[in-house]
């Protein structure tokens, strides 16, 4: 990577940091002023970048319970977004053709799927750095949103098998055997200890689960997922987790900075990504709407609508392979890669003050809910509690040890964290 690229990066990521603005807006205004200086993205940055990714996706599956996908609100709500999405926009879609907007005159109903297809997509980058930067990844609504992305993750490899046309090896069943092995793993976490050999340990797994998938004709992304959610069970998945942290943050800025890379915008395309960005709300009320109906509190709804709002950059592979293809002009791509941006900036900025928001509007909201709850979100009330412990971290717990050994139970803990 260029000095030239570390140097501006730093500077944006610095000035966002002034400004009380989450980072990944510096790291994307690094790449489209360099992008304008005229600098091109090298194999080195898009290495980082894609190498950001794949520890993004381990250290998720390290938090990840596989139970947590099963559960009805996050693979139906995942599925019906999904489907009223697609419906909501394709008809908006052939509306601006309609109307004979210029970008839109050549696109027929096949293509107006795809596109509503490629914005329905929640980005799990954005996502997971805002909910890391806030420490909400543990609560109730970022496992919520955690879950949602983990399966239209599956959604996307599926997507790609069927559009391709690459299947997967006959060998892929043979994967499953990773679950049978993970006893063997264990014991070698064991004996690795807690220096540099966790972290290499770290990255030899989420890399070689990325590398197997990939042998046998199926994302590499989703194996290194795959490869975390079968260590998550362990003791040693925490310390790994915070271990790779740094790594796995340093990496994705030289993601951020392909994203700006990707486009020099001319106005007409500047507002045709600006139009886009204005089906975001949609997208939130969408998510909100059906999580009430799958009876979560409102305040669980309200923040998991709120991060999940914006588009992926899965939503510029899409666009990518219908461009290769032929189904699209080349400034399509151009113009996801606008939208999926400014999508990132609107999710940093107005998710940074949600809590507020929500108290703002809470006895509105909470009109929405249903009478029943999900048993999950029926919390014990400290009725009589004379103390309470907030934070159950390590030095929490001390405390509430300490404590409830001279008032016992006049003493109570609470985390966002229900383990």
């Amino acid at each position: 990577m260029e000095f030239a690229f570390i140097l501006l990066a730093f500077a944006c990521g610095f000035g966002a940091k002034l400004l009380g603005l989450p980072t990944l807006i510096g790291y994307l205004t690094a790449g489209f002023v360099l992008n304008y200086l005229g600098y091109q993205s090298t194999d080195n940055l898009q290495s980082l970048a894609n190498l950001g990714i794949t520890l993004m996706l381990f250290t998720i599956g390290l938090k990840l319970n596989v139970r947590d996908l099963l559960k009805k609100e996050v693979w139906l709500g995942s599925i019906s977004h999904t489907l009223v999405w697609i419906t909501l926009v394709n008809v908006s879609l052939a509306g601006f053709t309609w109307l004979g907007l210029e970008v839109f005159a050549d696109l027929d109903f096949n293509t107006h799927c795809l596109l509503a297809f490629s914005l329905s997509f929640s980005s799990t980058v954005c996502i997971v750095k805002i909910l890391e930067e806030s420490g909400e990844i543990k609560t109730r609504h970022g496992k919520l949103a955690i879950g949602v992305l983990v399966m239209q993750d599956i959604v996307a490899v599926l997507f790609l098998v069927i559009v391709t046309g690459k299947i997967p090896s006959v060998w892929a069943p043979l994967l499953l055997a990773l679950f049978f092995i993970k006893p063997i793993w264990a014991k070698i976490l064991e004996i690795v200890g807690h220096g540099e050999l966790l972290v290499l340990t770290g990255f030899m797994l989420a890399l070689g689960g990325y590398q197997l998938f990939e042998i046998v004709g199926i994302k590499g992304d989703l194996g290194a997922l795959v490869v975390g959610m079968i260590i998550a069970t362990h003791v040693k998945s925490a310390e790994m987790s915070k271990s790779l942290m740094g790594f796995k943050d340093l990496f994705l800025v030289g993601f951020f900075l392909t994203i700006g890379f990707s486009a020099l915008p001319t106005l007409d395309l500047l507002m045709t990504a600006i139009l886009l960005c204005l089906f975001i709300p949609i997208k939130f009320i969408i998510f909100f709407k059906l999580f009430l109906m799958l009876r979560l509190r409102a305040r669980t709804s309200y923040l998991a609508s709120l991060v999940l709002s914006n588009y992926s950059e899965f939503g510029l592979i899409v666009v990518a392979l219908l461009v290769s293809i032929g189904w699209l002009t080349a400034q399509w791509l151009v113009i996801f890669a606008l939208a999926v941006s400014f999508s990132f900036v609107i999710t940093g900025l107005i998710y940074k003050t949600s809590h507020n928001q929500y108290a703002r509007y809470k006895d509105s909201l909470k009109n929405f809910e249903k009478t029943i709850r999900l048993k999950e979100d029926v919390y014990v009330q400290p009725t009589g509690a004379q103390i309470i412990v907030v934070g159950l971290g390590r030095v929490g717990k001390g405390a509430y040890s300490s404590l409830t050994s001279i008032l016992g139970d006049k003493v109570w803990g609470m985390d966002a964290d229900p383990v």
